[in-house]
């Protein structure tokens, strides 16, 4: 499951704890809609006729992805919200143009995603920032400075797996290349995330809440998501300095112990379950008491 996918499903159980009824609807093809259905959760095939039917229902719609956002335009029959995930900037085109008025508010993932929304032309009044979160029963890495560095295992240009594979050669140190993040961080010495673009960087959470030191590019609102030196990392998408920075945690217990607590206090500070669920029912509080010419 993706990372913003896994973002919708924690949202779900962090809303119905506080007694609120989610619906939600989905790709069948996606690991999100089984993974639903095994929390109980109500859920339909995500397509127009559906939100449609549902969404007079609802007393807020809340989409989640561009597909989503594009179906709602069409054909929500309620005021709707849209989470901007991305870091790369809004298209300019009519249909774009016209499709990003119609929310009532958008929920960025990062100050920076949210800069990138106001640079669009969208006012700053209809912009939360609302982080991801970690859930509250992640499991404890066994850390040990033998173990392999993790890192996504996707071929996406932009994730920068061709600059983590020349570090690792250059180092030497071995490197998993990871689909399954949450066993394989179990057992990592640091979680590599390297990137040319990022909205946030929900799986760095991960890493920091189960107690992996992280490196990762200072790029995108990854600068919001720890202190330097402190928390975490960050280093140029540079393969020598990637590899003296692997070099440090691994060799140097006593500061990989240093960012693994200051981790988890960052974590504690700003992107638990409690802190989503606040952000996102304040920005859905904001949506219902606009007034129709807001939205």
């Amino acid at each position: 499951m993706r990372g913003g996918q896994r973002q919708v499903l924690i949202l779900l159980q962090a809303l119905r704890e506080a007694g609120h009824d989610c619906t939600l609807l989905a790709a069948k093809s996606g690991q999100l809609f089984p993974a639903a259905l095994q929390s109980e959760f109500a859920v339909h095939t995500a397509d127009a006729a559906h939100i449609w039917r549902l969404s007079p229902k609802a007393d807020l719609v809340h989409v989640h992805d561009a597909r989503a956002h594009t179906l709602a335009a069409i054909s929500c029959r309620r005021k709707f919200v849209v989470s901007r995930r991305v870091a790369f900037p809004v298209r300019r085109s009519l249909a774009s143009l016209w499709k990003y008025q119609r929310p009532a508010r958008f929920l960025a993932v990062s100050r920076f995603v949210a800069q990138e929304l106001a640079a669009a032309g969208l006012r700053h009044e209809k912009i939360d920032v609302v982080y991801d979160a970690v859930s509250d029963h992640v499991p404890d890495a066994d850390w040990s400075p033998t173990h392999p560095v993790i890192a996504l295992a996707s071929r996406d240009r932009e994730k920068g797996r061709d600059l983590v594979e020349r570090a690792s050669a250059m180092g030497p140190f071995p490197v998993r290349f990871s689909d399954t993040l949450e066993s394989d961080l179990r057992h990592g010495s640091v979680f590599l995330y390297i990137t040319r673009s990022e909205g946030l960087g929900s799986a760095v959470l991960l890493a920091m809440a189960m107690g992996v030191p992280v490196i990762a590019s200072c790029v995108g609102g990854l600068t919001e998501v720890f202190e330097d030196e402190i928390s975490g990392l960050f280093v140029h998408n540079d393969p020598p300095e990637i590899t003296k920075a692997v070099q440090r945690v691994r060799n140097d217990p006593a500061l990989a112990q240093m960012l693994i607590d200051g981790a988890k206090r960052r974590i504690a500070e700003s992107f638990t379950t409690r802190h989503l669920r606040e952000a996102t029912l304040r920005s859905y509080r904001r949506a219902l008491s606009s007034d129709s010419n807001d939205s």
